[in-house]
């Protein structure tokens, strides 16, 4: 795999998260006109923490390919 298209799948996975992030925040500003509130806010909670948790994650992605850079450096070197 080559290092470029491992921080494009950690940056692809950051845009994902904020776009579910934001999906549920709009949700969250809007529970008051559904007739299901309490499902809305539930859903949209879940959906927050799975935005926070695919962010995370992708970040980790990110921080793992700096150390990989890190170790060829300092092996070519």
């Amino acid at each position: 795999m080559a290092i470029g298209s491992i921080s494009g799948s950690g940056l692809e996975g950051i845009y994902k998260g904020l776009d579910i992030a934001a999906g549920a925040a709009d949700k969250i500003a809007k529970v008051s006109e559904s007739e299901d509130a309490a499902g809305d806010l539930t859903s949209s909670m879940v959906d927050l923490q799975r935005a926070k948790v695919q962010v995370q994650a992708s970040a980790k992605v990110l921080e793992t390919e700096g150390r990989l850079i890190g170790s060829l450096i300092d092996i070519e070197v």
